[in-house]
């Protein structure tokens, strides 16, 4: 709220009625006389009064008027009165339609509700009418990666891709089939193609709002929008003669993601093949073209590989057993989600990508490339027999030895028996891979002669492939235990093993249960990250020992041995005795085992944030096998009403001694409100405690990218054939290019690295809004973007750096809208804005 209100000008000046103006003053004092008291919705009432008895106002009570209805809007929000919220915006925007603040918070509640289309509309506005206003363009920026995924820039700068599947369009139109559906349109480029190719009826649906919308403005920029229908709406929806006259006889789609039938295509061909498609051609018919239906892409050929990988090992195979002198037991079974299970309660791709041309660090196969199965497009029984049919158990020779890390996928899209588009890692292509992560096997060393064993299937319209395991050869015997729950193939190599392992199972505890964790695959990565765990627990241990220098030194000695005592023998009797408790709060984002690192360090209570119950029972778990005491461990959220008071004091008497605040999200940007959250964090320490990380520092450097300008933007009409799209799809372009991999990212550094910018979370008064860098030029080129990263000081000695290899943290970079020439030995100006949480870089010309 504003410290002062201005006092309005009496309304009328001699103008208007007594009447109205006694009117206007009294509401005015009764609107202040509510906001005392914080009746905000009462105060609001009065100042619509006031504003529409006497508009001239509207500059005076500007911002009180804000501050009065954003407040009202979280009541209302708290109270779900989800209409009466949204009608307050309606009214605020008729008094002030160019108000970019009410336009940004419209679309944020707007956002919160999940109206993701709505809300761009008004962050788009609010941008619009105050380019500068950063909020709005975070909020944009944030949107636009959502309502126009990045491939669609990459695929769409992708000329081989456009040339190839206009050849097939045109060859089809050409041949007669004149009537054409466009399923999953996009930006309506392939309706384009067959327009332009002679179709005299061509039909568009797009689900997206978005989407469709664009589609619209690039038809009709192109001077297509007589010859093309376009429908908002599933091609599963359509219906004749309501949405389209008749049966098509030609289907366009690339409803194709990297592990083929991940989009839907399999389900929306069967849907066209039985309502609108008119029938197929038989085998050695002869007859036109527009009498029968097919489809493009006709058909599809997959294949995989087996890798070795650490890249991919690293982000989703826990392989430490220890972090930082925790030990995680064997009775905890670490996940990431790409985990295939046929027994699923519920469907999740079984599958992540990656393009595994720029994955850090590389691959080796080793297999040899191995075909998994053929699908006919315009084979209407085929398809209907994929989701029903038996998984196919396919074995292929290993010819190198390494580890087993990953199964990795890709396809040959034949659109007809002339053209074809391959995804094979080694092609120039938009597409990625898709990558099966191999979990659960004894051993994932394989050699030569040895075999991998696998079942692959589409059910639930997903390719799935599962039960990965290896039959080596001297042994004649299966190795590793399959996806397949219930299955757990125990194999060894002699009698002697298998006698032996039967008395470890006789002997075995009969009540250890085993936890299923399953953890994003940053977490995963952030779990395997040894010099994170170490850092934070060399700095912890500083902190604590200046606050408690005696007792922590004593035990930190006799740590193992109490903890020993007190988990055998219970509480101990010398209650008086023991000391109060060092707090240490840890709000990092998902799953952590700092808290129970901060355990071992002595008379601490460590609290945690983590909100999954599964989370919770493996920190329990962890806490169990490292011999602390049951309730050493809190779990923070538990104590608060809602995750706004996550930073609230433990007791109203005690401070925190540590917080940790997750700085730094895995895509390589900034938190958003972390700065807010400093402010709050530092205000509840005792005397001596400390914010981890302490402070940040924010590095970029200068690089001539071409990839990341085609990830960023479409790179004018030739690249999409002459059409007019770019201005049009270019409009959700976002500045910031997210979750890259500097180490493998294709660039040329034309300058050093140099620091950007410090941020400050224990000494804000160090922390600079605007700053000014200089960069030398070391190589003459092109100036496209500025990757950043950042060195986080856990304080003065111990820093974790957010590029390191070890590091579960991704990188970001600023990509210029105009490249820059360069000559070496040049000096160009970064302008460095920090807004909050917000960070924005220009280079100054």
């Amino acid at each position: 709220m504003p410290n002062s209100r201005p006092r309005p000008r009496r309304a009328g000046s001699g103008a208007g009625a007594p009447g109205r103006d006694e009117l206007v003053s009294r509401s005015l004092q009764s609107a202040e006389h509510c906001l005392g008291s914080q009746d905000f919705g009462t105060a609001y009432a009065h100042y619509l009064l006031v504003l529409s008895l006497a508009p001239e106002l509207k500059d005076d009570v500007k911002e009180t008027f804000q501050y009065t209805l954003f407040r009202w809007a979280e009541e209302l929000d708290a109270l779900s009165r989800t209409q009466d919220l949204l009608g307050c915006y309606e009214q605020a925007l008729e008094l002030f339609p160019d108000d970019e603040v009410i336009c940004n918070s419209m679309g944020e509640h707007l956002f919160r509700m999940g109206f993701r289309d709505e809300a761009a509309g008004y962050f788009h506005k609010a941008v619009k009418l105050n380019p500068d206003f950063n909020d709005a363009k975070e909020n944009f920026y944030r949107v636009a990666n959502w309502l126009v995924e990045r491939w669609h820039f990459i695929m769409l700068n992708d000329t081989k891709r456009n040339t190839i599947y206009n050849a097939a369009i045109q060859k089809a139109v050409c041949s007669g089939s004149k009537s054409v559906l466009d399923i999953g349109a996009g930006t309506g480029i392939l309706s384009m193609f067959a327009r332009k190719a002679g179709a005299h009826s061509v039909y568009a649906c797009e689900l997206s709002k978005t989407m469709y919308e664009l589609a619209c403005d690039v038809v009709a920029a192109n001077e297509m929008e007589e010859g093309i229908k376009l429908l908002h709406m599933k091609s599963l929806d359509i219906k004749i003669p309501k949405h389209i006259p008749e049966r098509v006889s030609l289907v366009v789609t690339e409803t194709v993601d990297a592990g083929l039938f991940g989009e839907g295509i399999v389900e929306s061909l069967i849907h066209a093949w039985e309502h609108l498609l008119l029938q197929p051609k038989t085998k050695g018919e002869n007859g036109d073209c527009e009498k029968y239906g097919k489809v493009i892409p006709a058909s599809a050929v997959i294949f995989g590989i087996a890798v070795e990988c650490a890249e991919i090992r690293r982000h989703h195979r826990v392989g430490v057993k220890d972090v930082a002198g925790i030990s995680l037991p064997t009775n905890v079974k670490f996940q990431s989600p790409a985990y295939s299970s046929v027994d699923g309660e519920e469907t999740i791709e079984p599958y992540t990508t990656e393009k595994m041309s720029r994955v850090p660090g590389g691959y080796l196969a080793l297999t040899e490339c191995f075909e998994i199965m053929t699908v006919d497009f315009n084979n209407l029984q085929e398809l209907k027999s994929l989701a029903t049919k038996k998984p196919d158990k396919i074995g292929v020779p290993v010819i190198k030895e390494g580890v087993l890390d990953a199964i990795v996928v890709w396809f040959v899209l034949q659109l007809d028996d002339e053209h074809s588009l391959s995804t094979s890692p080694s092609e120039e292509t938009c597409w990625e891979q898709a990558v099966y992560p191999v979990h659960d096997l004894a051993d994932y060393w394989i050699k030569l002669g040895d075999e991998v064993i696998m079942e692959v299937s589409c059910q639930d319209c997903y390719l799935r492939i599962q039960s990965i395991s290896v039959f080596h050869s001297e042994h004649e015997m299966e190795v590793g235990k399959s996806f397949t729950r219930n299955k757990d193939l125990l194999s060894f190599g002699n009698e002697a093993e298998l006698c032996s392992a039967l008395a470890n199972l006789q002997t075995s505890k009969p009540d250890v249960v085993e936890q299923l964790c399953v953890l994003e695959s940053t977490e995963i990565a952030l779990l395997n990250n040894i010099p994170y765990h170490e850092g934070f627990k060399m700095a912890m241990k500083k902190v604590l020992s200046s606050l408690t220098p005696e007792k922590l030194g004593q035990a930190m000695d006799t740590q193992c041995q109490n903890n020993e005592m007190s988990y055998e023998s219970g509480p101990s009797n010398s209650d008086q005795s023991t000391p109060e408790p060092l707090y240490v709060l840890d709000v990092s984002e998902g799953f952590s085992v700092l808290p129970v690192i901060a355990g071992t360090l002595g008379q601490v209570k460590p609290y945690s944030s983590v909100e999954k119950d599964q989370h919770r029972a493996t920190l329990d778990i962890i806490c169990e096998a490292n011999h602390f005491p049951k309730d050493t461990l809190e779990f923070w959220l538990r104590h608060v009403e809602d995750e706004s008071a996550v930073l609230q004091r433990p007791k109203s008497d005690k401070l925190w001694s540590i917080i940790i605040l997750d700085v730094i999200e895995p895509s390589g940007l900034i938190q958003q409100e972390i700065m807010e959250k400093a402010a709050i964090s530092r205000c509840l320490l005792q005397s001596g405690g400390k914010i981890f990380p302490q402070y940040v520092l924010m590095f970029g450097l200068l690089v001539e990218s071409q990839t990341l300008m085609e990830e960023s933007a479409v790179q004018g009409a030739e690249r999409t054939l002459g059409f007019n799209i770019a201005p049009f799809i270019n409009q959700f372009q976002v500045p910031v290019r997210v979750f890259l991999d500097l180490a493998s990212l294709p660039c040329i550094p034309l300058s050093k690295p140099v620091e950007l910018l410090r941020l400050d979370l224990m000494t804000p008064y160090l922390n600079t809004s605007n700053r000014e860098v200089k960069v030398r030029i070391c190589k003459s080129g092109q100036v496209t973007a500025i990757p950043f990263w950042y060195h986080m000081y856990l304080d003065d000695e111990i820093r974790l750096d957010t590029s390191s290899e070890a590091s579960h943290w991704k990188q970001a970079a600023v990509v210029l809208d105009n490249p820059i020439q360069v000559e070496m030995g040049d000096e160009l100006v970064l302008s460095i804005q920090h807004h909050k949480s917000n960070v924005s870089i220009t280079i100054k010309q």
